[in-house]
């Protein structure tokens, strides 16, 4: 005992697994005794034991192992998780207990595997059982075998799959082992029980002798089926009936019972597929073309004997298929047609339907053979069609078989209908719907009054069939028009049918025949199908719903008319003969009456008439003889009673009549010639009227319309035509749409349209404006061909209608009375979205005339399309396209071309593919609902392209399938095996798109084929993909599938896995199981209610939950159209009181701002109490997360929506959204953080539906974040911006711009720089799209907002930009290449050093790329280069967007445009609307900035004044500024980034404070290397203020004006000090130069008081833009500029403009042709020679910008001479450059002229010049006249001295006597040069220019000299002065300018005399108090504004003028404050 005590005390599972075997035994036992103790089964003692059951019954010691086995045994009965362990455990009895010897453990064992059976794991233990067949050791096959055979006998072959046990038998029989072969002997007698002669093809390969044996156990067995004995745990109902039954021993149900159990097994399933495709005969399709006849036998025999096999592997038949056809229906030998018929045939059966999708080719052939009259070929045609039949739908051959009932050969007609009496045979009421079984009975009744009577009687029998199959009740309306003989003999070849496995009889009407045990199923179906429990809801349903359905539930009454009403109580009579008539009539009219009808006297008529109504009004409706009525009123006179009371009354009791009695159509035909006769009777036309309504009520609108508008047009009256059209319109409104056969009619309204008469034109037009209420634009394409004139009127009469909703109807047709309206709410349900559209909707579609183009698709064409030779191929894609675009509506008919076109799905040429895939969109548009037929042979290759490599191709086919499906529905897709197993393909995008597709589409749809369940192991195949996406989308699509085929079958399919793999799946299920989505049965219901009442608005409200109709707060029956009185009587009234009670729960916000809450969650999220919002994928925990913050802030009913599972519910929330934005922007954005993590989870939706409404709404939502100024925090950024920037990848075009546009808003609520790091981000994504989308949107910010961008450090940043260089995609790499040619543009060179080390193939595309980029920025026209950016669609500043389309009629316009145009191009940084560095110091300086002294807001009053340039002296300076100064360049930085703020108050601040700093010298150069970037700030101010400032009337334009004053007070101080001028680089000076002109030409400005001093301070600035710039770079620029106005038809007074600044620089070219690079100028000259060519120039209006170009290159000629041709190393390609030509043309002619004598360097005029004049002497003139300049006396006098020196001596060098002096002085000897020579060159000019010119080139103020009269300035002030209001002198003083009096012309703005510049300095000169000592300045001051002649004009008369300026400045002044 002393080693039992070692184990003695263990606990029970301790025991169980010591290695001792007694203490293992006795824990079995202690196991076994608490195992029947534990009373719970959910108890958590189980689980100790779950990983040791497997050890219990395979323990080593044999005694053990049997006691482990009873433990385990009372386990699994006992455990709640026992059923985890049944994989383990079975294997463990298979091994381990079945090959004991002792009985009692074999027994266990069996027990075991029974009970894990009873608790659901059927499926485990069967495969676990199978897999110990194949075990060496015969004892473990036996018990294997046995187990199997007992598990059959008591749980019965619905719960054991007999599929894989019938495979394995025949191998079982050749065991050698006598005991294996007796053990599965038994289990054959046992499965023939259960599936009877199901067994017998499985089992024909094993011996004679043993199929003997069995056959004589089988033939022993007891005829009644076999009954489930033992029951799972779930069946525990059955279980209790079945021991009831047992106790009774009845057997009632034994019939029932029988028939499942045949139908649960079919022998086709049990059969293994044969492959036969590899095995055909190579030279088949050799031979089968073989003249010989013997050949094409023998060649077809060898096909027919591999056809023969029951199962056939799928493949690819198409070429077979084909072959066989083409036997069939062009071989002349009848036997060979046999045997092809028979191949087909046995196909069909071997594939089954896999077939379905040849089928549609080969029907019409077969039909159409049934010509032949040989018994032989018919019956072989027979089987053929009738196995074809079994693997495709009747709706799918529809059209084939209709297409041949009208056939001239009666063998054809009578075949065809007796192949559908077959088919009809195979059908159920669910699969032959009104819809199938319209046009065939409608086609049958017509044969059945055929000549022939085979015809005759093939329809017979057809049309009894259908009667059978769905009931008389459903046929009858379809055989009104048959007398009752016919209809007889229809009801009695209905009672001889019998319907393929008698049991689907019993659906249909059928049901009084079928034994008393069978009537129960019938009397439960849908109530719909039997008369009598209609009945029976009357009474409560039409209390209750009789108010409901008239008003708010229109569809099912209108519906009633075609669908319910003749089925239910169509009432029909026989046509009555005049004799019986006028009995009848007799009987209920009184005799006068009778006599006085046809009397002579009209008051003896009307008399009577007046009896025959009161007669009427007092009858009963059952006893009104209506006909008798109708035809007296008929009797002569009749109807052409020439007394218009008479007939009033006539036609007044017709609609009495017809409102009171049962009317028939019969009657109707009596009375509607007459009344359409009347119609148009001005007297009598109202009362015809209401006949014909009335009528309408009782027959049917569209019976009575057809007829009504037929007997019109039939007659010649138009105003009849014109006022039945009229009536139809009217009728149309008040009874609905639905049921109008549009065809019946349509070429009628044609005829109207075409007719002479005008009324009936109008009439026609309004007609089709109230059937384009109903059918929606597909009316139109009925009228396409129609004359242009024609079109355009219905076009107008539509746009009327467009946004209408059609009214409501009134009318219903009459009969459906109370008995109708209990029953509306089943009517929908029967009919469907098909029936109840009506003749609108989908339906349209089928109304469209259809051309056949089977003909055209020749053999040619497809073999064209199959060639080798991929041209060839296609050029038949475009032939076929043009073939459908050509016919626009196809029928279904399209011969080969599927199989071409299919296999182009898979040609190597991507380009074909996709062209392919375009056809076919273009083919489902044309063929409309046909298409369903095609599913399977075009639809599901399709599908295959779904996983080509390509994205472009993907998204390709994506498109094609949604709108194949929009045509056909998924029920065809679903159909079959094909999904399933593209699904099986390991192809991870193929998986990816189609699962997404998928998970898209299941939730929309009611119901599925119970194929889809083939689907689920691959979808768990796809849970456990290597690749990530596919794993997400098959977890998205999961739900989606659970809703259709339910948690339990998923689960049970989930048994199958491995024990790892199906614990992950059952996981995910269970997570499936919560989010699953609920069936839409409700919103299909209402949507087929919708599509009665508005038949063209049937999808759309399909799809729309019915919560939908609940929207508005009016309880009002209208609103809820079909979706409340759609449902029988009570039940319409609780929804309707729902929808008020929901409606005012959602009247309130819909989000609760909580004070502090967002900060909250912010802290929270810190402090780690909450998860961080970061995932891959959102999880479980992260949704919960998110719905418990929003509970607290989001109204209840939105998060609802939120959180469904319906993305339509989605959509819907957001829309609720986005009307509430503005409403509740506060509350918004309390919830922001919440509500930006709701659209990241949409982000990970499939649906595009419902992410374009997300990017819609995020849109606004920035938009209103940017007008409250709101800034995004970190917290609120981090959670949503990586997640948007997933999108930027998106494969579709509209979503990626959305992105970006967001992107592009979110830099104006969160700091660009902080963007950047989350784009960087991007760019490491593994989607290239992505990738490239991010390095272009990185590129756009560092255009837009310069280096500071790039964190963390630009070369950071620039080094892994660069990488991308090497990329492997395309776009990506030009997208890097882009980014970086950005960071070139902003900082040059430097870039090369950022980048770090690249390889040599990076760095060279890399240069290239800058290299071109280069010569685009020079070269290229700024329009298209805008162009080309907005095509990136990323707008670089607000108003980019204008760039697409510039308003050319909008000068203003479009100057905005090219501003923005060359500024997108611009190679420096540009500012958006505001110049964001993302500084954290920004926002802490703002306070900085605002509190700037009164001093500097005194000196910006100062500022109004436009030029004040005064002296250094006179400034204080601001102590504001010193700080600024002395803190680093980037406070400079900031306070130029204010320049371009959108708040004018800003932008002065920091105006000021730069001109603190530019007005002093010393100070100044500080701004150095910040030139550009305030030139930028500065140009981009005046931009916002052109573009928004100018444009908001809330703005008071004095704020403005002041803006502009500073703004060019700024610009006069930068450009008065030449070194910081001369900074400005090229680029920026081009805006600079456009935004400067841009603002003279703004008519605006002028409007506004003191627009015109800011016009002409404009002015002034260019001329000292022109002055002081590098000359190079304004040249440029102003080239540049020129070449672009010029190319986009910029206005011509801006290419004016600008032409003037470019005279004006010629002029100065002699003083500044050394400071020019000429290379540069001179490639700008040839780029711009390249852009616009002479011939071009030539073309323009003025020869202008012809001789601009030609004078500068001659004014360079002149001053180089031929040096200049050296200076054209720039230039590629210089020899075909026209530039060099025309410089050498040039050079050649001044040559000859000139002797090139300015030449420097020539020996002549060296010469000459020494000769002249020793060196020495030189030197001493200069020197004298230098001194004279120097002094103040003679500084005039010396500066003539040295013009006329230098004109004489032209070589002569000045620069050394210049260099050592100041700039000051150099600037001033140029300018008094410049200023004599103007003088000396003539008067005239002068003159001129004095009297402001207009159209002079010359606009230097420097050509007026001191002898100028003063009296001309007094003259200009005067004028001036008059403008500006200060003098009420006449206008006709300025006369003499010629000019309109408003505004000065452009070129005297231009011109260099503002008269302000002169009286500016007057009043400086008296205000300053300045004396003697500040002439010199003075003049310099003059020189600088070009206006040189201020000190004379002062100096003539300073005293008359003073009062003047005294005024002038008070009222200035006042009207500044």
């Amino acid at each position: 005992m002393g080693d039992d005590s070692e184990w003695i005390k263990l606990p029970i599972d301790q025991k169980c697994e010591h290695k001792v075997w007694k203490a293992r035994l006795n824990g079995y036992e202690e196991a076994l005794k608490l195992f029947q103790k534990i009373g719970d089964e959910k108890s958590p003692e189980w689980g100790k034991y779950l990983g040791l059951i497997k050890k219990f019954v395979t323990d080593s010691n044999a005694v053990a192992q049997l006691k482990g086995l009873e433990a385990a045994l009372a386990f699994i009965e006992n455990a709640h998780v026992a059923g985890k362990t049944a994989g383990e455990v079975v294997s463990g009895v298979v091994t381990k207990v079945f090959n004991q010897p002792k009985a009692r453990a074999k027994e266990l064992g069996t027990d075991i595997c029974l009970m894990y059976i009873e608790i659901e794991k059927a499926e485990v233990v069967q495969d676990e059982l199978l897999k110990g067949l194949d075990n060496k050791n015969p004892k473990i096959v036996v018990s294997c075998i046995e187990t199997l055979r007992k598990a059959l006998s008591e749980f019965g072959s619905k719960i054991i799959t007999l599929k894989p046990i019938v495979k394995i038998l025949s191998k079982q029989f050749e065991s050698r082992e006598k005991a294996v072969r007796d053990e599965v002997k038994l289990l054959a007698v046992e499965i023939y029980k259960w599936i009877r002669d199901a067994l017998r093809p499985p089992l024909q390969n094993i011996t004679s002798v043993q199929l003997k044996e069995l056959e004589e156990e089988w033939v022993k067995l007891p005829s009644s089926p076999p009954k489930q004995t033992r029951f799972l745990r779930s069946q525990q109902d059955l279980k209790a009936k079945f021991e009831q039954q047992q106790a009774h021993a009845g057997d009632q149900s034994d019939g029932e019972d029988e028939e499942e159990t045949v139908a649960a097994v079919d022998p086709y399933e049990l059969l293994e597929a044969v492959e036969i495709l590899s095995k055909m005969p190579k030279d088949f399709y050799d031979k089968i073309e073989a003249k010989k006849w013997q050949e094409r036998k023998e060649a077809l025999e060898a096909v027919e004997a591999l056809t023969k096999n029951p199962k056939l592997e799928n493949g690819d038949y198409g070429d077979l298929v084909r072959a066989l056809k083409k036997v069939v229906g062009k071989d002349a030998n009848v036997m060979l047609v046999t045997v092809a018929a028979k191949c087909l045939a046995a196909l069909a059966s071997g594939l089954r339907k896999k077939f379905g999708t040849y089928a549609g080719q080969v029907v019409p052939t077969v039909l159409e053979k049934f010509k032949e009259k040989k018994p032989q070929v018919v019956q072989a045609l027979q089987e053929a069609i009738d196995a074809i039949f079994l693997t495709t739908t009747l709706q799918n051959l529809s059209e084939d078989i209709l297409a041949v009932m009208d056939n001239k050969n009666p063998s054809i007609k009578q075949q065809a209908s007796l192949f559908l009496a077959r088919s009809f045979r195979h059908c159920t009421q669910a699969t032959l719907p009104k819809s199938v079984l319209k046009p065939f009975c409608a086609a049958l009744v017509k044969q059945v009054n055929d000549s022939a009577p085979e015809v005759r009687d093939a329809a017979f029998e057809a049309l009894g069939t259908a009667m059978k199959v769905v009931g008389e009740k459903a046929v009858n309306p379809f055989l009104s028009d048959l007398d009752k003989l016919k209809l007889d003999k229809i009801k009695e070849s209905a009672d001889k049918v019998e319907l393929a496995g008698g049991k689907k009889g019993a659906g249909g009407g059928g049901g009084e025949k079928k034994p008393a045990a069978k009537a129960p199923p019938p009397a439960e179906a849908p109530t719909k199908s039997s008369a009598p429990p209609r009945k029976t809801q009357t009474g409560a349903a039409s209390k209750s719903s009789a108010g409901p359905s008239k008003k708010g539930k229109p569809t099912c009454a209108v519906a009633g008319k075609t669908k319910k009403t003749p089925e239910s109580r169509e009432f029909t009579e026989t046509e009555l003969s005049v004799e019986v008539c006028e009995e009848r009539a007799a009987g209920v009219l009184p005799a006068s009456c009778v006599q006085l009808l046809d009397s002579a006297n009209w008051k003896e008529r009307l008399a009577s008439m007046e009896e025959f109504q009161r007669a009427v009004e007092t009858m009963d409706k059952v006893e009104m003889p209506c006909q008798a009525l109708v035809r007296m009123l008929a009797k002569k006179p009749g109807w052409k009673e020439t007394n218009f009371q008479v007939m009033q009354m006539k036609l007044h009791i017709v609609a009495l009549v017809a409102q009171r009695g049962q009317f028939s159509k019969t009657s109707a035909s009596v009375v509607l010639d007459g009344l359409v006769d009347k119609v148009g009777d001005i007297k009598c036309g109202g009362k015809a009227k209401e006949g014909l309504t009335a009528i309408g009520e009782a027959c049917s609108l569209p019976w009575t319309a057809e007829q009504v508008v037929s007997m019109a047009f039939a007659q010649k009256n138009p105003k009849n035509q014109a006022e039945t059209l009229n009536w139809l319109a009217n009728a149309m409104k008040e009874f609905g749409f639905a049921g109008i056969n549009v065809k019946g009619f349509i070429n009628n309204v044609k005829t109207a349209l075409g007719a002479t008469n005008p009324a009936v034109r109008t009439s026609a037009i309004t007609l089709l404006g109230v059937m384009y209420l109903y059918m929606g634009a597909p009316l139109r394409m009925f009228f396409e061909d129609e004359k242009p004139a024609l079109l355009s009127q219905i076009d107008a009469e539509f746009e009327k209608m467009q946004g209408q909703s059609p009214p409501a109807p009134i009318r219903f047709t009459k009969k459906s009375g109370a008995v109708e309206e209990g029953d509306e709410g089943e009517e929908p349900e029967e009919d469907g979205g098909g029936g109840g559209g009506g003749g609108g909707g989908q339906d349209i579609m089928d109304l469209l005339p259809r051309t056949d183009i089977g003909d055209k698709i020749t053999s040619d064409l497809v073999s064209k399309i199959g060639d080798k030779n991929w041209k060839i191929r296609k050029e038949g894609l475009d032939e076929a396209a043009a073939i459908i675009s050509e016919a626009k509506f196809i029928t279904a008919n399209i011969g080969d071309l599927p199989m071409a076109l299919k296999g182009r799905l898979g040609d190597s040429n991507k380009i074909l593919v996709q062209q392919a895939l375009t056809l076919l969109q273009q083919l489902s548009t044309a063929m409309g609902p046909g298409l369903k037929q095609h599913v399977k042979a075009l639809g599901i290759p399709i599908v295959t392209v779904l996983g080509d490599s390509k994205p472009n191709v993907r998204a390709a086919a994506m498109t094609t399938l949604q709108a194949w499906v929009e045509q056909t529905g998924m029920k065809e897709w679903l159909e079959g095996e094909d999904l399933s197993e593209e699904l099986k393909k390991e192809n991870p995008f193929l998986r990816q798109e189609l699962l997404g597709w998928l998970a898209e589409k299941l939730p929309t749809l009611r119901t599925v084929p119970g194929d889809l369940m083939l689907c689920v192991p691959h979808l768990y195949a796809c849970l456990e993909d290597r690749n990530g996406d596919v794993r997400k989308k098959a977890q998205d699509a999961l739900p989606t599938f659970m809703m259709h085929l339910g948690y339990d079958k998923m689960e049970k399919a989930a048994g199958k896995l491995k024990s790892a793999s199906k614990d992950q799946v059952l996981a995910m299920l269970e997570k499936a199981r919560a989010v699953m989505p609920a069936k839409p049965a409700a919103p299909a219901k209402t949507g087929g209610g919708k599509g009665s009442a508005e038949p063209s608005r049937a999808a759309s409200a399909s799809r729309q939950p019915a919560s939908e109709d609940f929207v508005d707060n009016k309880p009002d029956v209208k609103k809820v159209r079909g979706g409340v009185a759609g449902k029988k009587g009570a039940a319409g009234k609780k929804p309707a009181a729902k929808s008020q009670k929901d409606d005012e729960d959602r009247s309130g916000p819909i989000f609760i701002l909580i004070a502090n809450a967002k900060e909250q969650r912010i802290k929270d999220e810190k402090q780690l109490k909450i998860l961080k919002w970061n995932f891959t994928t959102p999880r479980d925990e992260y949704l919960e997360q998110l719905k418990t913050q929003m509970s607290t802030c989001f109204a209840k009913w939105l998060q609802d929506e939120l959180f469904h599972f319906d993305f339509q519910r989605h959509v819907k929330a957001i829309g609720v959204m986005i009307e509430r934005l503005e409403s509740e922007s506060d509350a918004t954005i309390g919830c922001l953080d919440l509500i930006l993590k709701w659209f990241t989870l949409r982000f990970f939706d499939t649906n595009t539906t419902v992410l374009m409404k997300v990017l819609e709404y995020l849109k606004l939502l920035f938009a209103m974040l940017n007008r409250e100024n709101y800034h995004l925090t970190e917290y609120e950024a981090n959670s949503f911006v990586p997640y948007l920037i997933l999108k930027v990848g998106e494969p579709k075009d509209v979503v990626r711009k959305d992105v970006r546009a967001i992107l592009t808003m979110l830099c104006k609520v969160y700091p660009a720089s902080k963007v950047f790091p989350f784009l960087m981000d991007g760019t490491k994504s593994k989607n290239s799209k992505q990738r490239a989308e991010c390095l272009e949107e990185l590129g756009c910010l560092i255009e837009g907002y310069g280096m500071n961008v790039c964190q963390p450090t630009p070369a950071k940043s620039l080094k892994e930009i660069a990488v991308h260089i090497g990329d492997r995609d395309t776009s990506v790499r030009n997208a890097a290449l882009n980014t970086v040619v950005a960071v070139y543009n902003v900082c040059g060179d430097q870039v090369y050093k950022l980048i770090g080390n690249l390889s040599e193939k990076d760095m060279s595309m890399l240069e290239e790329r800058i290299k071109r980029s280069a010569k685009k920025t020079i070269a290229a026209p700024a329009k298209p280069s805008a162009t080309e950016r907005s095509q990136k669609e990323h707008p670089t500043n607000p108003n980019a967007t204008f760039l697409r389309k510039p308003l050319q009629d909008d000068p203003n316009k479009l100057n905005q445009a090219r501003q923005n145009a060359q500024h997108s191009e611009s190679s420096h940084p540009s500012i958006p609307k505001e110049f964001q560095l993302d500084l954290d110091m920004i926002e802490m300086d703002q306070n900085r900035v605002c509190e700037l002294p009164d001093l500097v807001q005194h000196k910006l009053d100062e500022l109004l004044e436009p030029i004040m340039i005064p002296e250094p002296k006179m400034r204080a300076i601001s102590p504001h500024f010193d700080d600024l100064h002395n803190s680093t360049s980037s406070t400079i930085n900031f306070v130029i980034s204010q320049v371009a703020s959108g708040d004018i108050n800003n932008s002065i601040q920091a105006l000021a404070q730069i001109d603190e700093v530019l007005r002093q010298e010393d100070k100044a150069e500080v701004m150095s290397g910040h030139i550009d970037q305030f030139l930028i700030a500065t140009f981009m101010q005046l931009r916002l203020i052109y573009s928004t400032h100018m444009a908001d009337d809330r703005l008071d334009k004095r704020d403005i004006i002041k803006l502009y004053s500073c703004i060019i007070g700024n610009m006069l101080s930068l450009f008065s000090m030449e070194s910081l001028a001369r900074e400005a680089s090229m680029g920026v000076l081009k805006d600079l130069m456009h935004g400067l002109i841009t603002l003279m030409l703004d008519a605006r400005v002028e409007d506004i008081e003191d627009g015109q001093q800011v016009i002409r301070s404009v002015n002034m600035l260019v001329t000292r833009v022109l002055e002081k710039s590098d000359q190079t770079n304004v040249i440029s620029a102003l080239l540049v500029l020129l070449q672009d106005s010029l190319v986009t038809t910029a206005p011509t007074m801006f290419s004016e403009l600008i032409m003037k600044c470019l005279w004006r620089i010629i002029r100065f070219l002699p003083e500044t042709i050394d400071s020019i690079n000429l290379d540069r100028i001179l490639l700008d000259v040839h780029n711009f020679m390249k852009v616009c060519p002479k011939e071009k120039l030539k073309q323009l209006k003025g020869d202008v910008p012809h001789r601009t170009l030609k004078t500068l290159l001659h004014t360079l000629c002149k001053l180089k001479g031929a040096e200049i041709l050296d200076h054209l190393s720039m230039i590629e390609n210089r020899n075909e450059s026209e530039l060099e030509a025309h410089l050498r043309r040039v050079v050649k002619h001044s040559g000859n002229l000139s002797g090139l004598k300015s030449d420097r360097g020539n020996e002549k005029t060296g010469l000459r010049t020494e000769d002249r004049m020793s060196k020495a002497k030189v030197s001493d003139i200069l020197s004298e006249i230098f001194k004279k300049i120097g002094s103040k006396e003679n500084a005039k006098e010396g500066l003539t001295e040295l013009y006329e020196y230098k004109q004489k001596y032209s070589d002569a060098d000045l620069k050394p006597y210049l260099k050592n002096t100041s700039q000051f002085f150099q600037s001033y000897v140029e300018r008094g040069l410049r200023m004599i020579e103007s003088e000396r060159e003539g008067k005239a000019r002068t003159q001129t220019s004095a009297v402001i010119p207009q159209h002079g080139v010359d606009f230097s103020l420097s050509s007026n000299n001191e002898e100028v009269k003063p009296a001309v300035y007094y003259e200009r002030l005067k004028i001036l002065r008059q403008r500006q209001g200060l003098e009420n002198t006449s206008r006709g003083v300025g006369g003499s300018e010629d000019e309109p009096q408003q505004r000065p012309p452009i070129s005297s703005l231009l011109s260099s005399k503002p008269s302000v510049a002169s009286s500016t300095d007057m009043l400086h000169s008296k205000l300053s108090q300045l004396k003697e000592s500040r002439e010199l300045y003075q003049q310099e001051h003059n020189a600088h504004s070009h206006s040189p002649t201020h000190a004379h004009t002062r100096s003539a008369s300073p005293a008359a003028n003073l009062d003047d300026l005294k005024k002038r400045l008070e009222r200035i002044k006042s009207k500044r404050q």
